[in-house]
């Protein structure tokens, strides 16, 4: 885009606003910092997939957006990538239960990607894209990854938080807020079992804990406070009122740094973020003290934390915030911008393939 506003096409299955309750999608709590980032850059947003927000969640909280179950006219494609979910997105239309979102995303890439040639940026958000995937060899597309190492020439584009919460993020007030739990965890089960395991359910043998989101498979820790899915502010609240949470990954996220939208859920409620040792690059993420290579030292961080004084929680909370700098939103929209600027120029400084008879 190079300076150029643009009207971009944007694919994503899930909110804008908080949604309900029975959802899996994290990207509430950054998708609309995004977009909003986008529209105050000048480019015009067309949503491609349905707006569940009104279908749904009984409407929009953030005003009128443009939405277009059609193919309009766009200058670019914006895919928050989705893959197959067996009984859910691969089953024929109208069959009970079938959501069209990967129908809908395998038409967008159809006519936007491979017929017309537009300039496509393609967030693997959940590492679901196979490295061998034809898609990845296509000049106009371009794949990034909520990383920050990520996979098979991909590029890092992480989960945003806006400059100014940053910016505006008192440690100090945070520091001095009561906090009821001395560890929980908000999040699904989705291949976090080892790492749950060992540095959560260990640990909460010996503090008062809570687990909120969806966990089917809960029979081995009988121990553990399951509370089932809680609505998207509830899980705000938890952290709100928490010493502690643990970054519980899949072994995918770990290995190549992926941090989810839960380090600045929890950082910005005052919540500490103590982190596995394995979890690469750690350190550029979460304050050391806040590492632990086992269960039985995450309770013993979450001790500390639980007995810290406010004034040494606030210089730790600090410390905590500067990290997020990481995931600011003008550092996501830089790449962005970049990504589409490169992939406009095409190989070799030659402009990318996009003409078609709805332009």
């Amino acid at each position: 885009m190079g300076g150029r506003a643009v009207k971009i096409g944007y694919s994503f299955w899930g909110f804008l606003g908080d949604g309900v309750t029975d959802t899996p999608d994290g990207g509430r709590s950054h998708r609309h910092t995004l977009v909003n980032g986008l529209i105050a850059g000048g480019h015009r947003i067309v949503f491609l997939q349905a707006d569940r927000d009104t279908a749904e969640a009984g409407g929009s909280a953030f005003g009128a957006h443009e939405w277009d179950m059609e193919l309009p006219e766009i200058d670019a494609l914006f895919l928050e990538w989705r893959w197959p979910i067996p009984g859910r997105n691969d089953t024929p239309c109208g069959t009970p239960g079938h959501t069209c979102d990967l129908h809908r995303q395998e038409e967008l890439v159809d006519h936007y990607s491979r017929r017309l040639g537009l300039p496509t940026l393609l967030w693997d958000k959940d590492q679901h894209l196979a490295v061998d995937d034809p898609l990845r060899g296509l000049s106009n597309i371009h794949v990034c990854e909520a990383a920050l190492h990520p996979r098979s020439g991909a590029t890092s584009l992480l989960f945003p938080v806006s400059d100014t919460a940053l910016d505006q993020a008192d440690p100090y007030s945070l520091a001095r807020r009561p906090r009821r739990w001395p560890l929980v965890y908000v999040g699904n089960q989705y291949g976090r079992d080892n790492a749950f395991g060992e540095f959560f359910a260990r640990p909460a043998r010996h503090h008062r804990h809570v687990v909120a989101g969806k966990w089917p498979d809960i029979d081995r820790w009988p121990h553990v406070n399951f509370i089932g899915r809680v609505p998207f502010r509830t899980g705000i609240s938890l952290h709100q009122a928490a010493h502690a949470t643990v970054m519980l990954a899949p072994d995918r996220y770990a290995s190549s740094g992926q941090y989810t939208q839960r380090i600045f859920e929890a950082v910005l409620a005052g919540c500490a973020p103590i982190t596995p040792a394995h979890y690469r690059s750690a350190i550029l993420v979460v304050p050391d003290d806040l590492h632990a290579c086992d269960g039985d030292q995450v309770s013993d961080i979450t001790r500390t934390l639980s007995g810290m004084s406010d004034a040494d929680r606030a210089r730790l909370l600090e410390r905590c915030i500067r990290r997020l700098d990481l995931f600011r939103l003008s550092r996501q929209l830089y790449v962005i911008d970049r990504v589409f600027y490169t992939l406009e120029r095409g190989e070799n400084g030659n402009p990318t393939r996009h003409t078609s008879s709805n332009r």
